[in-house]
């Protein structure tokens, strides 16, 4: 009978060890599909940005198409409507020689004019699409960076990457900080993609003034901050030097409200702003221009 009782005893301490096993495992299971779903969420609403982003971009595009297209046909009216008067001038014998010949002048004008709204629409064109693809890169490698302290956008037709001192510098410093370096390597590697495209390194301070020894003011701790970014690009992650301009903007153009501490830190930031270069863009309107 004791032997029964010992072997009934044993049965159940194996049947309540079974079972804490099994709700240990279904608890590891419950608690990593949470996890997976939590990390889909997340990325369903990342891919829903982008392709917000990318739907801004497109009607914009469809908008500029449209525009340009308009003024085509304006073009192609006025082409037609000119031969046709010519032609019949001709005929009639109502214009002199030296009259054809200014007319024939102006068609070849306005023929020159739609070759340049041509070319300058399809640089346009190109400009955007080199915008879109620049943000899309740039927002996937700096994926795994806190969104206030790195931000990506499209302002006034460039490309601009605005992140913040607390993640560059330490305070009242201009030495980069090691996770920044991480940071501008990211950004590195996607301007390095894109060798035909110039980069303009600005610092920007609140209004809190500063005065050390090594810095005069926030004209000069701004200047210093785009001067250290500007080196370590180029030396660390080989950013050609010709392509950068490093600039302090100092508390003067300010981002946010400086009457308040969360629109201090706000302000105080560095911005690369990644812009075609000015020289191509100044030569097309150069040669539109002439033909005018």
């Amino acid at each position: 009978m004791k032997q029964l009782l010992i072997l009934v005893s044993a049965v159940v301490m194996m049947t309540s060890c079974n079972s804490k096993k099994r709700m240990a495992e279904i608890k590891s299971i419950q608690d990593a599909r949470d996890k997976a779903i939590a990390s889909l969420n997340d990325c369903d609403k990342r891919t829903a940005d982008l392709r917000a982003q990318l739907s801004t971009q497109t009607t914009d595009l469809e908008s500029k198409t449209k525009q340009v297209g308009d003024l085509q046909a304006q073009i192609d009216y006025l082409k037609r409507t000119n031969t046709n008067l010519l032609d019949r001038m001709s005929d009639l014998s109502i214009v002199s020689k030296s009259g054809a010949e200014s007319i024939k002048k102006s068609l070849e004008t306005l023929n020159e004019q739609t070759k340049y709204t041509n070319n300058l629409n399809a640089s346009i064109q190109r400009k955007d699409s080199i915008n879109l693809a620049l943000v899309m890169n740039l927002k996937r490698s700096l994926d795994d960076i806190n969104d206030q302290d790195v931000q990506v956008e499209v302002k006034k037709g460039v490309v601009y990457v605005s992140i913040s001192d607390k993640l560059l510098f330490r305070s009242g410093s201009y030495d980069i900080t090691p996770r920044a370096e991480t940071v501008l390597g990211k950004v590195a590697k996607v301007v390095n993609d894109h060798k035909d495209l110039d980069i303009l390194v600005e610092g920007h301070t609140d209004i809190v003034p500063i005065s050390t020894p090594s810095i005069k003011d926030n004209w000069d701790l701004s200047a210093l901050r785009a001067t250290s970014v500007v080196r370590t690009l180029q030396t660390k992650f080989g950013v050609q030097p010709s392509r950068m301009t490093a600039g302090g903007r100092s508390e003067y153009a300010p981002k946010d409200d400086n009457s308040n501490s969360a629109g201090r830190q706000q302000n105080r930031r560095t911005e690369i702003i990644i812009t075609p270069k000015l020289d191509q863009f100044f030569n097309l309107l150069s040669n539109g221009q002439a033909g005018k």
